[in-house]
């Protein structure tokens, strides 16, 4: 190779590279008070050719399907030009003469949850969407993002493209990829890995007793067997932010990086940090399911409104499956442990009176009005898409397994839909589409099982599939010595109903959630399930209770619960058939 031509192809290197990091939409974001939990931003848009421009906040955030209205977070609203607000998260700017113009404004940050934003005095989490203003219509646009620490913090944690030889700087080659980007700023303790031919790195924040060579050979394991369910690993690096709590959990997936929330110091119990595990595997598998493979509402995102979609259980469902499968692939847990879970996932279904009227797909649709904005009736009319859909996984896996004959699994279905829909269509899937996909592995007619368990709320016929890898479910519940009043107490308040279950004693004869018992049976409470637990069950109980400054009576006769404690026994002389899906299943 020429002199020359080591010249000429460094310069080219360089004009391209500024090539990909230069915007006409540009970031800073300063922390002026972060003991007060703002974020100071300014945002410069360049080389406009309107009369006029919107600048928007998103209302949600991607993969936390609820209308948050960011926008309440933002004060102090300026710019260089004339502007009006024009609706709760938009606003109007005057350009024309211009070719740029910068806008001013302070985002309040105090909520800790690994979708919004929180700054203190110790460091700053920033969740693009509740931070960022976008330019309507120019979603698909570059933008740059500088931070400026606050006084002694030293690093900047983020997934986003860092711009050569601007310290802090990062590059978004789209909004969808910016809003897809937490920031963390501070002094967090970073480390990192290589697994599957990426870079991989762990932002700890607040302090903890974590072993970081026992985490990166856990997570790399981890990370092994999910690229080898999708054959290939997208990302050339991959961030994990952690934030550290007294007692803390939850994540959100992003696209080439994840938030988790994690307990302190339970990183040295095997429970808890198998459970933590356990949540870095769900939302490190988000970055195939749900973040390529989607549901063909969940991208192009309108960040404007809700964006609908009937496959959550799909999406998060499934991950959740796969989040237990992965642990125990890799021997973090036990075969006994994973059908542990497998099993309280059936009961906490089959005991569900929501189940009974909530379908899988309208738990998903609903979501953004029913499962994030929860109330003490919830549990009587909503199922969770996460641990039925679960389940539906778990039944299409075994089915696959068992027609096949071991030779494929729900893993082979995964991996087309990856490629067919994200790498060669560039799209997500209709419920058309990927149930025809399941159709094909499976090998029969899924309509009738639609029919049931996706569109209907028939109860699961989870025994029929275990049976494929010689278990059965075994019905162990206890018959009932004492009387069942069908109600949850207050944490607060062992005299307030919490909670009342459907068709239950409670519900029949009239108790409210709210309802301060004050006697029974003419003698006073100061715990009512206990002395519940002593009445006789099959005489009519005598309740008094405030309600509203009233005091009424209630007569309460007792029902038997019809709560059931199943378990997943193995079948004794169980076939060769059976082996076979077993060891297939479980990788044994």
């Amino acid at each position: 190779m020429t002199k020359f031509f080591i010249l000429f192809s460094f310069l080219f290197m360089s004009i391209a590279l500024k090539a990909q990091t230069t915007a006409d939409i540009n970031f800073e974001v300063s922390f002026t008070e972060p003991q007060a939990h703002y974020a100071d931003v300014k945002m410069t848009i360049n080389n406009i050719n309107k009369n006029d421009l919107l600048v928007k906040m998103p209302v949600w955030a991607p993969g936390s399907y609820l209308v948050r209205e960011f926008s309440k977070n933002v004060e102090s609203f300026t710019a260089n030009t004339s502007f009006e607000k024009i609706t709760k998260n938009t606003w109007k700017l005057n350009t024309k003469g211009k070719k740029s113009v910068t806008v001013n404004y302070r985002v309040y940050c105090f909520e800790v949850s690994v979708r919004t934003s929180l700054v203190d005095n110790t460091h700053a989490f920033l969740s693009p969407t509740g931070i960022f203003l976008y330019v309507d219509g120019k979603l698909d646009q570059p933008s740059t993002v500088s931070i400026i620490p606050y006084n002694g913090w030293t690093k900047v944690s983020t997934g986003l493209e860092p711009v050569a030889d601007k310290k802090f700087t990062y590059y978004a080659k789209n909004f969808d990829w910016l809003f897809d980007s937490p920031i963390e700023v501070g002094n967090q303790d970073v480390f990192g890995f290589d697994a599957v031919g990426v870079k991989y790195e762990v932002a700890m924040v607040g302090g903890g007793n974590y072993d970081k060579e026992r985490l990166k050979t856990d997570m790399t394991n981890v990370i092994e067997k999910e690229t080898a369910v999708f054959g290939e690993n997208p990302n050339k690096h991959y961030l994990f932010i952690v934030h550290n709590y007294f007692s803390g959990g939850g994540g959100l997936e992003h696209l080439n990086s994840t938030v988790l929330g994690a307990t302190r110091d339970g990183y040295q119990n095997e429970k808890i940090y198998k459970s933590f595990l356990g949540l870095v595997a769900h939302e490190h598998f988000h970055l195939w399911n749900v973040k390529r493979l989607r549901p063909i509402a969940l991208g192009p995102f309108n960040y404007d409104q809700e964006n609908y979609t009937t496959n959550l259980w799909i999406a998060e469902g499934f991950t959740a499956y796969y989040d237990n499968l992965i642990t125990q692939r890799t021997k973090i847990i036990s075969v006994d442990e994973y059908l542990n879970i497998i099993q309280a996932d059936i009961n906490a279904i089959d005991n569900s009176q929501g189940g009974k009227v909530q379908s899988l797909s309208d738990a998903s649709f609903d979501a953004w009005i029913k499962y994030y904005r929860p109330n003490e009736n919830s549990g009587n009319t909503t199922v969770s898409y996460y641990n039925k859909g679960s389940l539906i996984a778990l039944m299409l896996d075994l089915a696959i397994i068992h027609k096949s004959g071991g030779k494929q699994s729900l893993d082979d279905a995964m991996r087309f839909a990856y490629n067919d829909f994200y790498k060669k269509k560039g799209r997500g899937y209709t419920d058309a589409e990927m149930k025809l996909v399941f159709e094909n592995y499976v090998g029969e007619n899924l309509n009738q099982f639609y029919a049931d368990y996706i569109n209907g709320t028939k109860s699961l016929d989870i025994n029929k599939y275990l049976n494929y890898a010689g278990l059965k479910l075994v019905d162990r519940t206890a018959i009932a010595k004492q009387p069942y009043l069908g109600a949850t107490i207050s944490r607060t308040n062992k005299t307030e109903i919490a909670t009342v279950s459907r068709n239950s004693s409670a519900w029949d004869s009239g108790l409210n959630v709210k309802d301060l018992v004050i006697s029974i049976n003419g003698v006073s409470t100061t715990d009512v399930l206990k002395d519940v637990a002593n009445l006789d069950p099959n005489k009519v109980a005598e309740f008094l209770v405030g309600r509203d400054g009233n005091v009424i009576k209630l007569m309460v006769k007792f029902k038997p619960s019809t709560s059931k404690s199943m378990v997943i026994q193995e079948i004794e002389n169980a076939t060769e058939a059976q082996k076979a899906v077993m060891e297939k299943w479980l990788s044994l």
